[in-house]
């Protein structure tokens, strides 16, 4: 998927959030910045030193001017302000390609490090709402079918050292246990399975390709579960996760769960502490 943030000149708003994405190192996602009015300006000093303070080096970029050749190729083009939108579409650019970074980002040109610094941090934020959305990923979630069980059971052994088999999984189904899929046009991306018993939703697994990973599938994934629960009137749903796994519980803190007890050496290879993490519908 090639991505295109524009902004004005080049050298401020959109050097900075193509440097933030691209650190993120998403391997089909091919990322760049381009501007309306740019004339092969270096970046300004402010947003290199700002973005620089984060890790993120975009010292060397020199602003280039957005091309029809560009928007051809484009599957998205990120506009850092509703003006750029504008004119986008007025020329003829297609509204299918075109969004506008959170409500726009003011431009810092011409002002302190403060302002870039500010300027920085809310176009992360909006990035980082762009993926727990699915914005850059463009994939769907649907319940299972007979053509999705292949890769369910490969997924299963790329993540877990005690892998589900593609019987299990068929099994399981057969016996209730609900099953959704993110997929894109190619891949099946991740899973989660789900069991609503007696009025109560406990998760077997969510499993996420490593490749897919960071872009807001798991956080999607969960909510379709979160989604089906609400729609059936569900108590709760509830989970195991690994106590050492801080980045899936992050995640299910964010959709609502929270921490209500745990199980003693409930993983093994290694042997581990499973949190109990569960997200109440009901007051119980």
């Amino acid at each position: 998927m090639k991505i295109i943030f524009v902004c004005t000149g080049n050298t401020c708003r959109s050097p900075m959030a193509a440097g933030y994405l691209e650190n993120k190192k998403i391997e089909w996602l091919e990322v760049s910045s381009k501007g309306l009015f740019a004339d092969k300006s270096p970046v300004s000093v402010n947003s290199a030193l700002a973005m620089k303070e984060i890790g993120i080096d975009i010292s060397k970029h020199i602003s280039s001017q957005l091309e029809n050749d560009d928007i051809k190729s484009a599957d998205r083009i990120v506009c850092l302000s509703k003006n750029h939108f504008d004119y986008l579409l007025s020329i003829g650019v297609s509204p299918k390609k075109l969004s506008v970074l959170g409500s726009g980002i003011a431009d810092p040109y011409g002002m302190g490090i403060e302002e870039y610094r500010k300027c920085r941090d809310e176009i992360i934020s909006e990035i980082d709402k762009l993926f727990e959305n699915s914005f850059f990923s463009g994939f769907k979630i649907s319940p299972i079918e007979q053509r999705h069980i292949s890769a369910i059971a490969k997924l299963e052994k790329v993540c877990f050292s005690e892998p589900w088999s593609s019987e299990a999984i068929l099994e399981s189904y057969s016996h209730g246990v609900k099953f959704f899929v993110a997929e894109n046009e190619e891949d099946v991306l991740g899973y989660i399975g789900f069991s609503a018993v007696c009025g109560e939703g406990y998760v077997t697994n969510v499993a996420v390709f490593p490749k897919y990973r960071n872009i807001g599938v798991g956080t999607a994934l969960v909510n379709e579960a979160i989604s089906y629960c609400k729609e059936n009137s569900l108590d709760f749903l509830s989970l195991e996760v690994r106590k050492s796994n801080e980045n899936a519980i992050k995640l299910y803190e964010k959709s609502g769960f929270k921490v209500v007890g745990e199980r003693k050496d409930f993983y093994r290879n290694p042997k581990e502490n499973a949190l109990i993490m569960t997200k109440y519908f009901k007051e119980n």
